[in-house]
């Protein structure tokens, strides 16, 4: 499990414009559809746009929401 921990954290899809967290290994989003944004699993809705605007990883950071996992089969 520790070596999963370093990949918890919030997760963007920028063309869909949605963020997942992440904190099992059930799933890690993949790049390039996934991009890191933080290790900060609790972070807010709104600090997650501040950090997605200030690391220019979408064009209308606003209009980001929380996506969900997808379910495995």
């Amino acid at each position: 499990m520790l070596e999963h921990a370093s990949k918890f954290g919030i997760y963007l899809n920028p063309e869909e414009k949605k963020v997942v967290r992440i904190t099992s290994p059930y799933w890690f989003p993949e790049a390039p559809d996934w991009v890191y944004v933080t290790n900060e699993v609790n972070a807010t809705l709104l600090a997650i746009r501040d950090m997605i605007r200030e690391n220019s990883l979408c064009d209308d950071a606003d209009s980001v929401t929380w996506g969900r996992i997808p379910l495995k089969d």
